[in-house]
């Protein structure tokens, strides 16, 4: 296959210092799925050689030969001895759990909730921060080293992050942001259950949840709602991409367990909006 049109643009150095080969070959592995989507690859398209790839990526054959297993794992691509690796899907979702629409569903409304959440923990972390008395930032604090300590002692951390959450909002003073969060508080600690039970698998997901509350708690403590606002969005987003990088394996088993807990809402504005 002619390596040029599938990768037009020029290698890239992406083995830098400092990182680590796992969260490096994660970084490449989306990359290669990216411009797998963009180039609407079709099934059956086969890839580049590994020493082709390896090459425009700027990184070693070891790290491209992980980022190919990890989209194979996730039943995004196929190798063939003496052939190399084929596309097989371009959409995690099609590759999720081989036809079980419950599940498929019950990650949508996931998904649906983590999109509600960035705007409200967004709003909310902003004014937490410009609102905030000395002892709510050691209530808040005091909430963030619970989900550690929750974790070290074999726990999930479930009800310790919800109720750093839940801290939060009620830092911000406004009973009704508080009724929010409430409102929401059985989908988010299952939604809460499904993200941590993934990030639980993968050591750089787990790293990043915890730097993710360190940015938010931080910028609250320095007064910052700007700061503050971005770093819940970004947590927000985080979540989203973790759940989307999440693995066939995960969503067959207690992935799709737990995602099954979560009712998709009902579309009755949908309905309302096509009459």
């Amino acid at each position: 296959m002619n390596t040029a049109r599938l990768f037009p643009f020029p290698p890239s150095n992406q083995e830098t210092p400092g990182f680590v080969a796992g969260n490096l070959a994660s970084r490449v592995a989306e990359q290669l799925l990216d411009k797998m989507r963009g180039d609407s690859l079709v099934p059956g398209t086969r890839l580049p050689s590994e020493i082709a790839m390896a090459k425009h990526f700027g990184v070693s054959r070891t790290v491209m030969r992980e980022a190919i297993a990890r989209l194979k794992a996730d039943g995004l691509l196929e190798t063939r001895r003496g052939s190399g690796a084929f596309v097989l899907a371009t959409d995690r979702q099609q590759t999720l759990v081989d036809g079980d629409r419950m599940t498929e569903e019950s990650v949508g409304a996931l998904l649906n909730l983590i999109e509600v959440r960035r705007g409200v923990e967004s709003e909310v972390a902003a004014l937490a921060a410009f609102r905030r008395t000395p002892g709510q930032l050691a209530e808040i604090e005091h909430a963030l080293r619970r989900i550690d300590e929750a974790v070290a002692a074999g726990s999930d951390g479930v009800e310790e992050d919800a109720r750093l959450h839940q801290c939060i909002a009620a830092v911000t003073g406004n009973p009704y942001w508080v009724r929010i969060i409430e409102m929401f508080a059985q989908h988010v600690r299952s939604a809460v259950r499904v993200t941590r039970a993934n990030e639980a698998r993968r050591e750089d997901f787990a790293r990043q949840v915890r730097a993710e509350h360190e940015q938010i708690v931080s910028a609250i403590a320095a007064r910052d709602p700007d700061l503050a606002r971005a770093a819940a969005t970004q947590h927000m987003e985080g979540a989203a991409q973790r759940v989307r990088a999440a693995d066939r394996d995960f969503w067959r088993g207690e992935g799709g367990e737990l995602a099954r807990q979560i009712s998709p809402a009902e579309s009755d504005a949908e309905e309302s909006c096509a009459r």
